[in-house]
């Protein structure tokens, strides 16, 4: 139990320390920030979901007693407990067909994935109200701090026109952010959870201390209701008012599921393939440098999870060849 305290108490000193770095605004801040759950899920994967808690705790309140109450409810809410109940489900398991021990059932990745875009969806739509309680006012307050941010970027006065060089009608650039920033925030939260949780899984099975098996992530798979779910969210975004944006909220960090679940595609597929480590590289290159070409990674996942592309692919390739005795 003391061991279990002091890790907890260490992590979330750590935590705290990354979350609050971002107060420096330099461009390394932002990265730190962004790892800010790291220490979480390492308490949580290697020692006890306990661990995490007492992290969590630490750490907010740290925050809190530094920064003021907002901090104690932002961290926890965007960085505290989802790492937690990420770490928590991680490390669940149940007896397989055998009953045996030794042969247990892990919480499936595809599902801790679909978790991990669930919280980013939480955590932006919990910003809301912060902006306002309607469509109208949450606009209108994102519009005005929007403005705010390019008058400080191009010290442009509070009383003067606004202006962007080489661009007609500000007011355009600043209702398009007001349309594609809380979906693009969704989007990166769900990147966010799920890189910290894989590197911190990685970091735990070097150190030995990863209990669970690793899995084989290029086979994942959502729950059934996952695309019933993406379906309700992208008809409920054309509703409008504040149901329509929250529904768009979802509906981006379900896409970015399956993105990711395009990605597992990908690696499956070109499993056989000479070239597969130049495909793998040219692939993550371009999407990481162009960010739109995300769109077909995400059309790949939802074909996959339509067609069951990988199990088609595979049994046209046969089962693997047996090793000479």
């Amino acid at each position: 139990m003391m061991q279990i305290l002091l890790i907890g108490l260490g992590a979330g000193v750590a935590a705290a320390l990354l979350f609050a770095s971002v107060a420096s605004g330099s461009l390394l801040s932002v990265l730190l920030f962004y790892l800010a759950a790291l220490p979480i899920l390492i308490a949580a994967l290697g020692w006890s979901h306990w661990a995490a808690v007492v992290a969590a705790a630490f750490a907010a309140l740290g925050l809190a007693s530094v920064f003021g109450s907002f901090f104690l409810f932002a961290f926890l809410l965007g960085v505290g407990v989802p790492a937690w109940w990420l770490g928590y489900l991680a490390l669940l398991a149940r007896p397989g067909a055998s009953g045996s021990p030794e042969n247990l059932e892990w919480y499936p990745v595809g599902h801790l994935v679909v978790w991990a875009a669930l919280i980013g969806a939480i955590g932006v739509t919990a910003a809301i109200p912060h902006f306002g309680t309607d469509a109208q006012s949450f606009n209108a307050a994102l519009g005005r701090g929007f403005e705010r941010m390019i008058r400080l970027q191009t010290h442009t006065p509070a009383d003067a026109p606004l202006e962007l060089p080489g661009v007609t009608d500000p007011k355009r650039v600043i209702d398009f952010l007001v349309m594609v920033v809380p979906p693009a925030a969704a989007v990166l939260a769900t990147v966010t959870h799920v890189f910290n949780l894989w590197l911190a899984a990685r970091i735990v099975k070097v150190s030995g201390r990863l209990r669970r098996p690793w899995p084989d992530i290029s086979a994942m798979t959502f729950p059934a209701w996952a695309p019933l779910l993406l379906a309700v969210a992208i008809a409920a975004s054309f509703v409008g008012d504040l149901v329509g944006i929250v529904a768009g909220i979802l509906s981006a960090s379900l896409l970015m599921a399956y993105a990711i679940i395009g990605f597992a595609v990908l690696h499956a597929i070109t499993r056989n393939l000479a070239s597969r480590a130049l495909l793998l590289a040219g692939t993550y290159f371009i999407v990481l440098t162009f960010g739109w070409p995300v769109i077909a990674m995400t059309l790949l996942g939802l074909v996959d999870t339509m067609f069951n592309l990988r199990g088609r692919i595979g049994l046209k390739r046969g089962p693997p060849p047996t090793p000479l005795s």
